[in-house]
């Protein structure tokens, strides 16, 4: 199935090990011992293998040796951005360098006073997004909604070691009563924040051709982003060389009710993101069911 079970890989002492290392000796060091879980996945997680080797050979259309190494890479930089998140948030944002492409959109939408959805996706690191913000005095509340379904001990550990963050967290609800607390935030002149290219089954997708094949996207951000009649940005914060981040902001063009223009537009932004940073796909499942497990 194109969907996603919801849950990260990795265990509470394998993100202790790192969270000592990045306090104790530094980033770099804890991407030096990254190389050998790096390897770990590579060697042995055979189905997140074959998905995100179709992605590098098959929709970017590399050669199978190269699509070999890009696995690996993928890997090493998804990694990367997880010893990233958690250094940031443990206070160590000075380390980083940051770089803006929209800020001026994100100050309209401040001056404007109507709240704003922001449409993500799992490309990237979006999870510091709260620290650029503080970067360039935007004093937004974030509110991201999101599914409970995170492995709750890995999430209750870096908790523990994490600044406070000032990001909410919405949890979609069987009984909808999220949609309140979506309208009550954008009432208060808040962000809401969704990604947009991981659904689940049961719940209500749209279908679209991303990188020259369809694929299902949950319907939500778009039906609701459509009908709200506040501004509609895509943001990407995206990992660059030498601890530097670059975050990217587009205003979408809305029309009320049409949630499948909205999706067109999102999976091309998508998709020029994508041809920049191939590396930073983070869709480890068989997101165009096209495989056979």
């Amino acid at each position: 199935m194109s969907q996603w079970d919801g849950k990260s890989k990795g265990t509470v002492l394998g993100y202790r090990i790192f969270v000592f290392l990045i306090q104790k000796a530094g980033v770099k060091a804890a991407y030096v011992v990254l190389y050998f879980v790096a390897s770990y996945y590579f060697l042995f997680l055979k189905k997140s293998n074959r998905a995100i080797f179709y992605y590098f050979k098959e929709r970017l259309n590399f050669s199978y040796i190269k699509s070999k190494k890009m696995v690996f890479k993928s890997y090493y930089t998804f990694g990367q951005t997880i010893i990233d998140k958690i250094s940031i948030s443990a206070g160590m944002r000075n380390k980083f360098t940051y770089e803006f492409d929209g800020v001026e959109i994100l100050k309209k939408l401040l001056a404007e006073k109507k709240g704003g959805v922001l449409i993500s996706a799992h490309v990237g690191n979006f999870e510091i997004a709260e620290h650029f913000f503080g970067e360039i005095d935007l004093d937004f509340q974030i509110n991201l909604v999101t599914t409970d379904l995170e492995h709750s001990a890995i999430k209750n550990y870096l908790e523990s070691v994490s600044q406070k963050p000032t990001i909410k967290f919405i949890i979609i609800k069987d009984d909808l009563t999220h949609i309140f607390e979506i309208n009550a935030a954008l009432a208060n002149n808040e962000l809401v924040c969704f990604t947009g290219d991981r659904y689940f089954e049961g719940v209500k997708f749209l279908s679209a051709e991303i990188l020259g094949k369809e694929a299902n996207f949950p319907a939500g951000p778009f039906l609701i982003a459509s009908r709200l009649k506040v501004p509609v940005v895509f943001v990407y914060v995206m990992k660059e060389p030498n601890l530097h981040y670059h975050l990217y902001a587009r205003e979408a063009t809305v029309k009320h009710r049409d949630e499948k223009g909205l999706l067109q537009e999102y999976v091309k932004s998508v998709e020029s993101i994508l041809k920049k940073y191939p590396l930073q796909w983070f869709n480890y499942f068989d997101f165009w069911n096209d495989l056979k497990f």
